[in-house]
C-alpha cells in the first residue's frame, strides 16, 4: 500500500506529489494529474496525460536506483500541461534505436515521443527531471 499526502500547488498552478520508486506509485501519479487536469477544466488530456506519466514514472523505477520520485504537474504557460519525474539518478534516458528488441522493453520514451508535443531532461547536480508537454486546445 503506498500512503500518500494529499497533492499541493507548487507554484501558479501546479501539483506535486513525492513517491516511493516503485510501480506501485503510477496508479498515484496517474491521479494526480486526472486532479490536476480536471481542475484546469482540461480533461480532454487526461488519457494522454496518465499515459505518459505512466511511462515516466516506469522509466524512472526500472532504470533508476532512486527509493523517491517527485510528479510535478504544471502550467508552464496557457498553452502547455507539463508532466515531470524527477528522480535522483543522473543517468540520462534513452530512446530505443533502430534495432532494439522492442517486444519485451524500450517503447516507453517512444511513446512519449510520439504523445508530447515536446519532451526532454533537466539535469541537476543531484539528479535529473524527464518531463514531457501536452499542448492545451484552445476553447472552440
Amino acid at each position: 500500500m503506498i500512503v500518500s499526502a494529499k497533492p499541493h500547488p507548487t507554484g501558479h498552478p501546479g501539483y506535486s506529489e513525492t513517491l516511493p520508486g516503485l510501480e506501485e506509485s503510477a496508479e498515484v501519479a496517474r491521479r494526480l494529474v486526472r486532479t490536476a487536469l480536471a481542475i484546469w477544466h482540461l480533461e480532454e488530456l487526461t488519457d494522454p496525460g496518465t499515459l505518459l506519466v505512466t511511462e515516466l514514472v516506469a522509466n524512472a523505477v526500472k532504470h533508476t536506483n532512486t527509493r523517491y520520485i517527485r510528479i510535478i504537474v504544471s502550467r508552464p504557460s496557457q498553452r502547455f500541461v507539463r508532466i515531470g519525474v524527477v528522480d535522483k539518478a543522473r543517468v540520462m534516458p534513452e530512446m530505443a534505436k533502430q534495432g532494439d528488441d522492442l517486444l519485451t522493453s524500450g517503447r516507453g520514451l517512444l511513446l512519449v515521443d510520439a504523445l508530447a508535443e515536446r519532451w526532454g531532461t533537466d539535469l541537476y547536480r543531484w539528479g535529473k527531471q524527464v518531463w514531457a508537454e501536452l499542448l492545451c486546445e484552445p476553447a472552440a
